[in-house]
């Protein structure tokens, strides 16, 4: 039983220090990105994610979006067809090993506020075979404009520029860093944003502009789901289509 993993009870004990740092304070970061590295096939990507997925249920749980949740982000990528993703959240970098498979072509940029998990990320993109595609950003979109300012200048984002957005970070700002992409311009008619645990751990003022956007700004798709990694906790994922 989920709920019964050591791993899990760990998790929850360490949620305010998640907050603050990124990480679950014991070590698992690290420890899937070593375990990675002895276990997966170097270049095959599919082994990696599922060896990664290996790793969250058989020894401890990980706070990415899953191998069932993943298969939804998946076909949102297909739809999208994107050459240009921005993930906010990496974590351990699994998000965007899925989004570099699903389009092998694009350039996928990811913004993570914790340095210890970029480092983490790099580890398994590099043994994945994308380190040359997939490109981590230390940072937040709420640091008064550093982080913007760097994807702007640094990594190209322009008005239209960006076809795929995947947020999987601090639900309290979903909607901020949302409004600040939209201020960009950086979306363009038909570009797709995926939202991860809308439901668990919850980003209920997201949720309520997309009902209220809906048919304006956006059509979006409520798709339930569970939590990551367990079957008891129902959660929704939310794929919303930009009207521009």
């Amino acid at each position: 039983m989920p709920f019964l993993r050591w791993s899990i009870w760990r998790l929850a004990w360490a949620m305010p220090g998640f907050l603050k740092t990124g990480q679950i304070g014991d070590g698992r970061e690290a420890a899937c990105a070593a375990y990675v590295e002895a276990n997966a096939r170097r270049g095959d990507i599919d082994d990696v994610l599922a060896t990664i997925d290996e790793f969250a249920y058989e020894r401890s749980m990980l706070m990415n979006v899953g191998d069932e949740k993943g298969a939804l982000l998946d076909a949102a990528v297909s739809r999208a067809d994107p050459a240009r993703v921005l993930e906010l959240g990496t974590y351990c970098g699994y998000g965007a090993l899925r989004i570099a498979r699903a389009a092998p072509s694009a350039r996928v940029y990811s913004v993570e506020f914790a340095a210890a998990n970029a480092d983490v990320a790099r580890r398994i993109w590099s043994h994945a075979g994308v380190g040359d595609r997939v490109t981590c950003v230390v940072g937040t979109l709420g640091d008064g404009g550093r982080t913007l300012a760097a994807l702007a200048d640094e990594h190209g984002f322009t008005r239209g520029s960006l076809d795929l957005l995947f947020i999987d970070h601090d639900k309290n700002a979903y909607l901020s860093d949302l409004q600040s992409i939209l201020d960009r311009g950086w979306l363009h008619d038909g570009s797709i944003v995926v939202a991860d645990n809308v439901k668990v751990p919850g980003a209920p003022k997201y949720r309520q502009y997309m009902r209220e956007q809906q048919g304006k700004l956006f059509d979006t798709v409520e798709h339930k789901t569970h939590v990551e990694y367990q079957t008891l906790l129902a959660d929704l994922v939310l794929e919303s289509r930009y009207r521009g």
